[in-house]
């Protein structure tokens, strides 16, 4: 572990701040506001995966903030696409600039063409986040356990919840699962990536499951590349793999999705 990695975590969630204040210079919330509540009601992230088997949120991002550049030629809209042609229950869109370079922009052109659930994936801080997201067509919000203090975690949950979407709340230890489970989550991520150091631990699933009550959607998060790869999650208890770095590096990017949600069907 070095100084560059054990600062990552940090050094993200003070972009996503700095992002969220220059588009609030732009848009006034109390106008995120209007164009959410003028907007279609938001689909049903949890229903999409509870379906028969182990149901694939597909992701869409630029690069990794440690690995770089993961394809030579994003087109968001045509990755989510053939993500839809492949069977994913859901897709997630990363909307963080500097790290991911992501947008919101990115959710709302593929809002327009894609029929799915998804997910704003950022690492959410500020009431203003979870309105834009709303206002540019997310159905659901990610809310990373370690970028926020207890309480404001079940703030958040509870806007996200007012607003028709969901909070998939992330976690990476027992302690985190322990929070996100009493603070209402009816969606929780285990992320097998440690985001203070990035590297992978694909057994934290199962050892976490335990903690996560069945009523609870359980999504594996991270790492995951081949069917026996989730095949192998799906044992331990996971309704849902989410899958972005396999995805984006895949010549083939629809077959990858069928082959993986082929998981138990």
């Amino acid at each position: 572990m070095n100084g560059q990695t054990t600062e990552l975590l940090d050094r993200l969630v003070r972009q996503a701040r700095a992002q969220t204040q220059r588009r609030r210079a732009s848009v006034p919330e109390a106008e995120l506001v209007r164009r959410a509540a003028d907007g279609p009601p938001p689909r049903d992230f949890v229903a999409a995966l509870r379906a028969p088997g182990l149901s694939v949120i597909a992701e869409v991002k630029r690069r990794s903030p440690v690995k770089g550049s993961l394809t030579a030629d994003f087109r968001p809209v045509d990755r989510a696409l053939a993500y839809q042609r492949g069977g994913a229950a859901a897709l997630s869109v990363l909307t963080h600039e500097e790290g991911f370079g992501g947008a919101p922009e990115h959710l709302a052109r593929i809002r327009e063409h894609c029929a799915l659930p998804l997910l704003r994936k950022d690492f959410v801080v500020d009431d203003y986040q979870v309105h834009e997201a709303r206002a540019i067509g997310a159905d659901a919000v990610l809310l990373v356990v370690s970028a926020l203090s207890r309480a404001r975690l079940g703030e958040l949950i509870g806007l996200v919840g007012s607003l028709g979407m969901t909070a998939l709340v992330e976690v990476h230890d027992a302690e985190e699962a322990e929070a996100a489970v009493a603070a209402g989550a009816t969606a929780i991520g285990v992320n097998h990536r440690d985001l203070r150091t990035f590297t992978i631990d694909m057994d934290l699933t199962a050892r976490l499951a335990p903690l996560i009550t069945p009523e609870r959607v359980l999504v594996a998060e991270s790492g995951v590349r081949t069917a026996g790869e989730a095949s192998a999650l799906r044992a331990a208890g996971a309704d849902a793999v989410l899958i972005g770095e396999a995805l984006m590096r895949a010549d083939d990017p629809a077959a990858l999705v069928a082959a993986l949600g082929g998981v138990d069907r």
